[in-house]
């Protein structure tokens, strides 16, 4: 409230002026008592006298009140356009929040510099990167700071409910002036920004005012007046291509990583496999329109001269083909070629009946990828879904011999060391009623002596390819299993052998799983026992699992 003696007096006491009171009583916001003189004046004056005395005191004089709606405010003369605007109290007003946003900030600086807060960036360890996470769990568990945090944040509490206060009088006073109240309202700095302030004093203070930490991209942005203010930055340790430590004399860079990268240059980068033709060769560029070509000539470049045997039938002989004959192409790899494996793109028959024979030959194929019995050996699903058929091409019409052929090309081939045949036949017919072929069990006839025709196989050939095997050096690599050279080599042989693994795998026949072929290669080819093969599966699992987007696929058993 404040006194005034310049205006109208009311009715005291004159000779002790300082007990007498004002006219009108004044208040910040506009509100005006009147006290005295008015209610000696008559009726008719008071309402203009009560006018001119609010127009007076509360205008200043540069202005007519007017009031309507619960709101009064001047209409102010020509000459005082501004008479709406207390421009003194504003200004008051905006200087109390300019000291309290000083008092704000120094609340922030003092716990910056307090005991608590320095205590714990001593406590921090050097030796490696800190993230806002790890930084946050080191916050988490000092419960000095944890108290000093609390403090300063009821200190701020009680500055920002002041604030309010003094920004709501100041809206009131300034709505009827032509410019927009000044301030800047304080903002609490939440426990990410202490965060990333550990941060910038940890990485980025080599300067007179620390620089800001960017998290995302390692780096600082240093104040205008600074050219540079970052300091070493340790390595950041994690997993994938995180480090696993920093290197003991350098701790900006790695000193050691995690399973499927390697140290290169400080940085971890993902482990590549070296090349498998020192093991395993497993390209071709033959194309499937190439081989059809070949294998309509019966190029000789493309055969797989192997080994057959039948104590059925002979090659090139007629037969009875009344029961089952069973014949087989073998190639004895680790008798007479240790050093290749073999994949087979086609495989062909030449079958002759005599003429007016109703005789269909009818063949079920197993394979046997790498050896061993012939239990280890997959069935050949012809014709079902979209595995191919097979295809007969006249060769002799006199003698009515036809090439069969079933062609896998690059989708279906597979590793072959042995094809097993087993040839029965049936009995073609056409029925009478349904004039439809029909087929029949040689057995089946009514008349056993009947003469049914005989059979003879003139050829039976795998076409294919050979590649580049190196057992010994397989086997030495799955010796740095156990013994590795150097550091890192054992990494190194998992991520080969897993290769390998793969590689070989994907020439598994089809089906609803692949059927794991490396075991088979294994066992057969590099004689390794069986208990020795799950073991090696077994590592190749565990490190699989470690690896970047690990791929797992299941496998069915084939190899004992």
């Amino acid at each position: 409230v404040t006194e005034t003696r310049t205006g109208p007096l009311g009715c005291s006491n004159y000779d002790n002026l300082d007990s007498v009171s004002s006219v009108l009583v004044q208040s910040p916001e506009n509100k005006v008592q009147l006290l005295g003189l008015q209610v000696l004046l008559p009726e008719y004056l008071r309402e203009r006298f009560v006018a001119a005395a609010l127009s007076y005191i509360t205008c200043s004089s540069e202005g007519e009140l007017i009031c309507k709606g619960n709101d009064c405010w001047c209409k102010c003369s020509p000459t005082f356009p501004e008479c709406n605007c207390p421009d003194a109290d504003i200004q008051a007003m905006e200087d109390s929040l300019l000291q309290i946003q000083d008092s704000w900030a120094t609340h922030n600086r003092q716990f910056e510099e307090s005991e608590e807060f320095q205590a714990l960036l001593k406590r921090l360890p050097d030796d490696r990167f800190l993230n806002s996470t790890a930084i946050s769990q080191f916050w988490a568990v000092d419960t000095s700071l944890q108290h000093r945090y609390q403090q300063l944040g009821a200190s701020l509490r009680v500055l920002f409910k002041k604030t309010h206060r003094i920004v709501r009088r100041l809206f009131n006073l300034c709505k009827r002036c032509h410019r927009q109240p000044r301030f800047r309202l304080p903002k609490e700095r939440s426990l990410p920004y202490w965060w990333n302030r550990i941060q910038s004093l940890l990485y980025c203070g080599e300067s007179t005012f620390p620089g800001t930490f960017l998290e995302q991209s390692h780096s600082c942005t240093c104040p205008y007046d600074q050219s540079s203010c970052q300091g070493p930055i340790p390595c950041a340790l994690g997993e994938g291509p995180a480090c696993a430590h920093c290197a003991p004399d350098n701790s900006t860079r790695c000193g050691s990583c995690n399973p499927g990268y390697v140290l290169a240059q400080g940085l971890c980068r993902p482990e590549v496999a070296e090349s498998l033709e020192n093991f395993l060769g497993l390209e071709t560029d033959l194309q499937d329109l190439e081989l059809k070509y070949l294998l309509q000539k019966r190029d000789s470049r493309i055969e797989v001269h192997s080994i057959f045997i039948s104590n059925d039938m002979r090659l090139g002989s007629w037969f009875d083909p009344s029961w089952r004959k069973r014949m087989l192409l073998t190639l004895k790899s680790n008798k007479y070629k240790p050093g290749l494996v073999h994949v087979m793109l086609a495989l062909s028959l030449q079958i002759c009946l005599t003429k007016n024979s109703t005789l269909e030959p009818v063949m079920a194929i197993y394979v046997n990828p790498f050896g061993g019995s012939h239990s280890e050996s997959w069935f050949m699903p012809v014709s079902e879904g979209s595995f191919p058929d097979w295809e007969r091409t006249n060769v002799d019409a006199a003698a009515q011999c036809q090439n069969w052929t079933i062609t896998l090309g690059n989708r279906w081939k597979t590793f072959f060391e042995t094809v097993h045949v087993y040839l029965r036949s049936r009995i073609k017919s056409l029925d009478d009623n349904s004039n439809e072929t029909i087929y029949y069990e040689p057995l089946e006839m009514t008349d056993p002596s009947k003469n049914l025709g005989y059979m003879k196989i003139n050829t039976l050939q795998v076409f294919g390819y050979s590649l580049p095997f190196d057992p010994d050096a397989i086997r030495d690599l799955i010796l740095q299993l156990d013994y590795p050279y150097t550091q890192g080599s054992q990494d190194s042989a998992l991520l080969q052998l897993i290769e390998l693994r793969d590689r070989v795998n994907q020439l598994s026949p089809p089906g609803k799983v692949r059927l794991d072929l490396f075991s088979c290669l294994l066992r057969h080819r590099l004689k390794l026992a069986n208990n020795e093969v799950g073991r090696i599966q077994s590592s190749l699992r565990a490190f699989n699992s470690k690896l970047p987007n690990p791929v797992e696929y299941e496998t069915g058993k084939l190899c004992s």
